[in-house]
């Protein structure tokens, strides 16, 4: 996904700061102008391993396990979260670009996508991006500010929707798509990823992305954002209906009988279930969004959640400072 030039071209300018300003105008008014940061964390992380200095670091920065390893003792440094990087994993699968709300899934990702990274801008974070378009997963480099957002929107806004005319014999999946973010961004901060976790089976068998995300958890502070159309949590039974699977093309004809409807129904329920559940064993942050409602507003309803909650804990944890 080659990233173009945005100068070239002034109307994609004009639109992305308009959708920049409408959602920082929002989020501020929605959540009264406070400190937006989305994480939960204490603010900093460990960083690398150098020598101790006597009379300057302090003991409790003592590196224990490199310093049997080496008989030399070591100290962690702490990066503050200003130094600390933001990466956000978008699936832009054809599934993503169906929309029967106020808008699709895609526009909400997008939407997501600024909002976090508005988030964390704040705190000076770099931020950079992956992108699972068209069974290729894309990377974009981290940068911080302004203009580098909006770079990051122009290149999301030029990637080509619908399926690929001539696809390659492997697609990557989104699971295939965490374990690569997981392995080539290393250092500690936050990690986003949103989808809409379509190929999550419902009949009881392991979940593909699980083990990956779980990874990805263990090492860094993870929102993952579920995008959901309505029309895919249940469908009227309005009989003979040609239905067309986005990620392979295949179009097939079918009855929506009440009956019908209800199996539906009831097989959209297990899958989202069976998402929910697969989040909670790998320990994430878990924000739902979708088209037929105001995102922002959610969105600004989550962080105030999570406020509240980091608030919470950090009132009745032991030797955490007030």
């Amino acid at each position: 996904m080659s990233e173009p030039v945005i100068g070239t071209d002034p109307r994609l300018r004009a639109a992305l700061r308009r959708l920049d300003l409408r959602i920082v105008h929002r989020l501020e008014g929605l959540l009264h102008g406070e400190h937006l940061g989305l994480r939960l964390g204490p603010g900093s992380e460990a960083a690398e391993a150098r020598l101790y200095r006597p009379g300057e670091d302090d003991v409790r920065r003592m590196d224990w396990a490199v310093t049997a390893r080496t008989d030399t003792p070591h100290v962690r440094d702490l990066v503050a979260d200003r130094e600390l990087e933001s990466w956000t994993l978008l699936d832009l699968s054809p599934s993503m670009d169906f929309g029967t709300g106020l808008r699709s899934k895609r526009e909400v990702a997008v939407g997501a996508l600024v909002a976090a990274n508005l988030l964390t801008q704040r705190i000076g974070d770099r931020f950079g991006a992956h992108f699972l378009h068209r069974g290729t997963v894309r990377r974009w480099p981290a940068r911080s500010g302004k203009e580098a957002l909006l770079s990051l929107l122009a290149t999301v806004a030029a990637a080509p929707t619908g399926d690929v005319e001539h696809p390659s014999p492997h697609q990557a999946t989104l699971a295939e798509a965490c374990a690569d973010l997981f392995r080539t961004r290393r250092r500690r901060g936050l990690r986003v990823v949103i989808s809409d976790f379509l190929d999550t089976p419902v009949t009881g068998e392991p979940v593909p992305w699980e083990r990956p995300l779980r990874l990805m958890a263990s090492r860094h502070q993870v929102l993952v954002v579920e995008v959901i159309d309505p029309r895919e949590l249940e469908v009227p039974p309005i009989g003979n209906v040609t239905l067309r699977d986005p990620r392979t093309g295949r179009v097939s004809q079918m009855r929506l009988t009440r009956t019908v409807s209800e199996r539906y129904r009831q097989a959209a329920h297990a899958q989202r279930e069976a998402i929910r559940a697969a989040l909670r064993r790998c320990g994430v942050h878990h924000l739902v969004l979708r088209t037929d409602r105001d995102w922002v507003l959610d969105t600004a309803r989550f962080v105030i959640h999570q406020r509240r909650t980091a608030h919470h804990l950090a009132r009745h944890t032991p030797g955490t400072p007030r």
